[in-house]
């Protein structure tokens, strides 16, 4: 039975797990402040937070609910706006909103409401970037985000970088009600042990299999693995890091170490979806999605990367990355087999990596084209390339020629122009509604130069490139 916590209510459910939480908040349980918008994962209006405990603490993250699984909610205190409300007065987020005519028809409200809340509630700094980053997933129509922005931050003042944020001095400071301060006890008595699921589609974050098959999991046997132990973690050890199929993006913008070995990682990260997508879907779904603009799988196949493949009989294999496409949405996994974990070398001091992406809007958006690269440098020579893209083939593509041209080649402009004269012939875009053939090959190539001008501004220039064109 699922077991967990709706804000201040326990709840045990024998609902099918693969309902969508959005459908069980507002039709099982009445709360109907969270909205059914795109039911993509795209707008926001559907925001809850979750709260995960570790020892005595509670972790809260936001999640589009529209495409999370109500399984995932066992053992979790999920929290709606209802639930962040105080008796007989706003909250400060709340207020914020209003002071700041932040609203019109209030549709998505309570999205945002939810989620500054929860930046409020979370471990980060409480500076006004990541106040807008925790509503980055949230998209507003009528209002002008303008007053939205004023809002959040107001928020950030009134929490004046106050980054021992406890629930005491947050509910003591009306962002919280007061039950919250109950919830780690509340959950730690629950002691929710794992669901008993019967064989059925994989699902972990669910990100992407909600946008194309909602209806269709929620009627039939899913079996849900975001929280199996042996899936998680991020491993550095002898200059390679380990990461498990279940760890998120968010996972890999939170970790300390990770970030000082690549210091751009948070800005590489940043052009992948949302804060609440980030927070939910897993890297192993992003690979096994196989989609050709793939973000997080462009940028595992430049650090060439190796899987590690686990079946039913608890047998690994490992395979390179790189050879795991066999052709569109297929690939080398077999029914009753799970990716277990993504390795990589680290880069070192003679290495350098870059991601870029294209597309409609800066963020929260498919890629028309993404790519990534990563490059050894030995006295001026190119020692070892792997250079990825997406959106011109119909696999994510790792560019084998474009890659062994590189290696041994002096780094100069004349290098890179013929490698790209390579990588034009690796690549067979096609025209659809991100972008025609000619510009897709644009922008492969564009991208690819812009990987050099990024790694090395001293030595190339956007005008070297322009005037070669």
């Amino acid at each position: 039975m699922i077991t967990f916590i709706l804000n201040n209510k326990t709840i045990k459910t024998s609902e099918h797990s693969g309902t969508t939480l959005l459908d069980f908040v507002r039709y099982q349980q009445r709360l109907t402040g969270t909205k059914i918008g795109c039911r993509e994962g795209d707008c926001g209006a559907c925001t809850l937070l979750v709260g995960t405990r570790h020892g005595d603490i509670i972790e809260y993250q936001s999640i589009t609910s529209c495409i999370s699984p109500l399984g995932n909610a066992h053992g979790k205190h999920i929290v709606t706006v209802e639930g962040t409300n105080l008796k007989d007065k706003l909250t400060t987020t709340q207020e914020a909103m209003k002071a700041n005519y932040a609203t019109q028809c209030g549709f998505c409200t309570p999205g945002f409401v939810v989620a500054l809340t929860g930046f409020a509630l979370s471990n980060s700094d409480k500076n006004y970037t990541n106040a807008i980053d925790a509503i980055s997933g949230n998209i507003c129509r009528c209002t002008g985000y303008k007053a939205i922005e004023k809002a959040a931050h107001q928020v950030v003042k009134k929490l004046d970088n106050n980054t021992n944020s406890t629930f005491n001095w947050l509910i003591e400071n009306q962002f919280i009600p007061e039950y919250f301060k109950n919830i780690p006890q509340r959950l730690k008595d629950i002691e929710a042990k794992d669901l008993n699921q019967p064989k059925g589609k994989y699902v972990s974050g669910g990100t992407d299999l909600y946008v194309q098959q909602a209806d269709h999991l929620a009627d039939n046997a899913v079996h849900l693995i975001a929280e199996k132990e042996y899936l998680k973690g991020i491993n550095i050890k002898n200059g390679i890091c380990t990461i498990g199929t279940n760890a998120t993006v968010s996972d890999l913008w939170n970790h300390t170490e990770l970030n000082s070995i690549l210091p751009n990682l948070k800005k590489h990260l940043k052009l992948v979806s949302s804060e609440q997508i980030r927070n939910m879907a897993s890297l192993g779904g992003n690979l096994v999605n196989a989609s050709p603009i793939g973000d997080m799988t462009i940028f595992f196949l430049s650090l060439n990367s190796n899987i590690t493949i686990l079946n039913s009989a608890e047998k690994e294999r490992t395979i390179a990355l790189k050879n795991f496409y066999k052709g569109y949405k297929t690939y080398d996994l077999k029914d009753d087999e799970l990716l277990k974990s993504i390795q990589f070398k680290l880069p070192t001091e003679q290495s350098f990596f870059n991601f870029e992406k294209v597309c409609k809007r800066t963020h929260l958006d498919i890629a028309s084209v993404n790519s990534a690269i990563h490059l050894s440098i030995e006295n001026k020579t190119i020692s070892e390339a792997h250079v990825s893209i997406g959106g011109v083939a119909a696999i994510p593509k790792y560019l084998h020629e474009t890659s062994a041209f590189l290696v041994d080649k002096p780094l100069t402009f004349d290098t890179i122009i013929e490698a790209n004269q390579i990588l034009q012939n690796e690549i067979s875009p096609i025209s659809d509604v991100r972008g025609t053939t000619d510009y897709k090959r644009l922008l492969g190539r564009q991208l690819f130069f812009a990987h050099f001008t990024t790694l090395f501004p001293k030595q190339f220039t956007l005008n070297d490139f322009v005037q070669h064109a």
